[in-house]
């Protein structure tokens, strides 16, 4: 068994050892759940990356939750192969039997199970969420790879659309990069098969956040104005807002700033008025124009303008405190704004809040960002 998962998933999270352990312990301590002593944790986890003692399912329940992976990165395994079909036509039958009776009752409940999960998200983060959600996707691919007919097919393709996406978020934020790939790639073929352009254009956009944080922002902006196009006037008004507010958001890290001030301009002109934040067309999203004033002054922050500073402040004080990850991001945002501005003082205050609401959520992502932050102090 390779060593390398368990050590990448820690080391993703500026853990040592020693902190993996006494995490162990915490989480235990919460959920009531009986471990080894301190001692022989030390030990576990030694062997464990060094692949000496192989991670028991009772101590995987704990590190999956913990660290945000699935069974095969916690080992350090290739990603799994596409499932199989069933075994013998008696067993193939049965599975789309199955597959027919799934009404539309029970697609609105795979909807709402995604709707848990988003919730989830939000407030606690997405590592403690990797069981719960492998096993909904898994049920969403089983339900679509064995139903034979449109009517059926096409609205669990939408649900599989939805919640691999969310799924794909989920892991960009805990750091597994390629399983966010895989997902986003997942969640374009259902939407595809769906003839759902906005679920397609909501999942190219999102993707072209992996193409940016991994260094390709020129590529990342060609993805999501393809997004764009391919939806077209099939786009809502708030979903073409936030596919405006991400070009702007990633052309400013490209280093267009002309472009990213004029799809700033798109965004703005495009949201809808009023205090709804949801797009009943698309729920996914969650934008009014208190949010956009948070990515307008992201952007800003991002172009060096001064006028980031007024408009973030304001985001702040506005912010749903359920939004955990989005108010990381903020005082990241002021952070870089303050750097900007040679105010190292008042960085260093706005990056310790990021840093709690991101040890919070368990976000690498954003831990990732204040530790390039960080740097620059």
């Amino acid at each position: 068994m390779s060593s390398r998962g368990l050590r990448a998933a820690r080391t993703a999270r500026g853990w040592s050892q020693e902190r993996l352990v006494r995490e162990i312990q915490h989480y235990a301590e919460r959920h009531l759940l009986d471990v080894a002593t301190t001692a022989s944790l030390r030990v576990y986890v030694s062997e464990w990356e060094n692949g000496r003692r192989s991670i028991s399912e009772r101590y995987g329940a704990i590190l999956r939750p913990l660290l945000g992976v699935t069974d095969p990165e916690l080992n350090g395994e290739p990603s799994p192969a596409q499932p199989q079909l069933a075994d013998g036509y008696d067993d193939l039958l049965s599975r789309i039997d199955s597959a027919r009776s799934v009404s539309q009752s029970m697609v609105k409940t795979f909807m709402d199970q995604t709707e848990l999960l988003r919730t989830l998200d939000r407030q606690m983060g997405a590592a403690s969420l990797v069981d719960q959600m492998t096993g909904h996707l898994s049920a969403l691919e089983e339900a679509l790879t064995f139903a034979v007919l449109p009517d059926t097919r096409k609205p669990v393709a939408v649900a599989l659309a939805g919640a691999a996406t969310l799924a794909a978020w989920q892991a960009l934020d805990a750091g597994a990069i390629e399983r966010a790939w895989r997902h986003y790639e997942l969640g374009k073929r259902a939407a595809q098969e769906a003839d759902a352009p906005m679920y397609l254009a909501h999942a190219m956009g999102e993707q072209a956040y992996v193409l940016c944080d991994a260094g390709r922002p020129e590529l990342a902006v060609q993805l999501v104005r393809d997004a764009q196009q391919r939806g077209g006037q099939r786009l809502s008004p708030r979903l073409r807002a936030w596919l405006s507010a991400a070009e702007a958001e990633i052309c400013a890290k490209a280093g267009f700033p002309d472009d990213s001030r004029r799809a700033l301009d798109v965004a703005v002109a495009s949201l809808p008025g009023g205090e709804d934040v949801r797009d009943p067309d698309m729920l996914s999203i969650f934008l009014n124009h208190a949010h956009l004033a948070r990515w307008h002054g992201n952007v800003l922050a991002s172009l060096g303008d001064g006028e980031a500073m007024e408009r973030l402040y304001d985001a702040l004080k506005a912010t749903d405190p359920s939004f955990v990850r989005a108010k990381a991001g903020l005082h990241c945002d002021l952070a870089q704004a303050h750097l900007v501005r040679e105010e190292f003082g008042q960085a260093r205050d706005h990056l310790r809040q990021a840093r709690l609401l991101a040890n919070r959520t368990g976000s690498v992502r954003q831990r990732r960002r204040i530790d390039q932050l960080s740097d620059r102090l």
